[in-house]
């Protein structure tokens, strides 16, 4: 990398590359399809650059949720009242979510999207995947050690098959391995010390990915511009408003009171949160951004051993935006598009869902699973989720922000109540310039 290049912020690099995205998106929106209707050079270009650098993500997935959550784990052994810490993070998942869903149903009953849209019916398709809570239930058990599914696609006569991985099959086979190596003793050290070793390698190989990301907006928000434009934002233009105001809500007040009740300057979170909540809105991946994530919360005062078990957790759990927000909005549009009528018990349905099933929306890009879920489970036609494809990815970038945002600031209020917040550290984040850049694995 040019050393003027190392100069400029990261934050500033990003910038740049969100600004450059939507320029080239438009010059590429304007040049149009080729003759056989095929994207043209620059919107391929574009999209061959996004999807490249979501694929490197996605490829790290695998050995950076095992490791991290075995690392997890063992760390939080040396936490005193790891159980209740571990209890009292999950209520305050449950706590955030259930206020994100609140807001969500009330944009949506006062917004009223589904009655304000020039979508077509003709638009409604199912989605090839859908979430239920059998299957949910089901998919808990892993298949396989590493949580891989094979799927089948014939295209043109031509059979393909593609490997894809399960987030929660994931989860439970690192939880298991976790547990196992404590319950072993001694004789487990060699293993979580190459466990330990194994996630620095992972992380620094992910803060190389990382570099890529002002590279990587340019393709994935160029791509998103010339796809869909302004066109398919103004047919869904008041759902589009309603899901970055409830946004806007939870992420500028929402999370800003809860750290005032707390004693905590709201500045200083955000100055040293941002990092994360940036990348996060760049790569649409929590799990993509964990290391950034779990940095930055130590920089917040919050304890390494307690960070790197609260924030992987968060990552594949906690999810304000993608599973809370949007089915909650998304269910009401799709209602009032059908003309369905919603009850009380429905309304009702649509907290339990968002509060309980968020750990059924992975930590990798989109929400599908999450709505359909909510979906069926208020008896609505899943042939909605179609309505809404059109500006899924510009609304996904806003949704992992939140999710981010989210997964930063309850460790953090945990470890305030429980007195475990170092205040001196939280004092001074944000206000001298970190050790080493954001992203890069610290020193274990």
């Amino acid at each position: 990398m040019p050393a003027r290049l190392k100069n400029v912020p990261f934050a500033v690099q990003v910038l740049a590359g969100l600004v450059l995205g939507v320029v080239l998106g438009l010059v590429a929106r304007d040049l149009g399809p080729v003759e056989d209707g095929s994207p043209n050079w620059l919107t391929s270009t574009l999209a061959t650059i996004g999807d490249s650098f979501v694929a490197l993500l996605r490829t790290l997935v695998v050995p950076l949720v095992i490791t991290a959550i075995i690392a997890s784990i063992a760390n939080l052994r040396g936490v005193t009242g790891a159980a209740r810490l571990a209890g009292r993070t999950l209520l305050w998942f449950a706590v955030t979510a259930l206020v994100a869903v609140s807001i969500g149903i009330l944009l949506g009953l006062v917004l009223r999207p589904g009655e304000h849209t020039s979508v077509t019916p003709d638009a409604a398709a199912a989605p090839s995947r859908v979430g239920d809570w059998w299957a949910f239930l089901t998919g808990l058990v892993p298949s396989n050690v590493l949580g891989l599914q094979a799927g089948t696609s014939v295209e043109d006569g031509t059979a393909t098959t593609s490997l894809s991985f399960d987030v929660l099959q994931l989860l439970v086979i690192a939880v298991a391995l976790g547990i196992a190596a404590l319950k072993v003793g001694e004789a487990a050290a060699p293993f979580l010390s190459f466990n330990a070793a194994a996630l620095t390698v992972v992380q620094t190989v992910l803060w190389w990915v990382i570099r890529l990301a002002p590279l990587g907006t340019v393709g994935l928000l160029g791509n998103a511009v010339a796809s869909y434009g302004w066109d398919a934002m103004g047919s869904l233009g008041v759902f589009t408003g309603a899901v970055y105001a409830g946004l806007a809500l939870v992420l500028l007040v929402v999370y800003p009171v809860l750290l005032r009740l707390h004693g905590l300057s709201v500045r200083r979170w955000f100055a040293t949160a941002w990092p994360a909540i940036q990348l996060g809105f760049v790569s649409r991946s929590s799990l993509g951004t964990l290391p950034v994530t779990e940095q930055v919360t130590e920089r917040l005062g919050v304890p390494r051993a307690y960070a790197s078990f609260a924030v992987p957790l968060g990552a594949t759990t906690k999810m304000d935006g993608c599973a809370a927000i949007y089915p909650a909005l998304s269910a009401i549009f799709v209602a009032q598009f059908f003309g369905i009528p919603l009850g009380l018990p429905d309304y009702l349905l649509i907290v339990v869902v968002s509060v309980l099933g968020s750990a059924a929306t992975a930590g990798t890009t989109g929400a599908t699973v999450m709505l359909t879920l909510t979906l069926s489970t208020l008896g609505l036609p899943l042939a909605g989720v179609g309505l809404l494809l059109a500006v899924d990815p510009i609304l996904d970038m806003g949704r992992t922000a939140v999710n981010v945002a989210g997964q930063a600031l309850v460790p953090t209020i945990v470890a305030k109540r429980e007195g475990l917040l170092d205040q001196e550290q939280y004092d001074r984040a944000g206000a001298q310039p970190a050790a080493a850049p954001v992203g890069q694995p610290a020193a274990a």
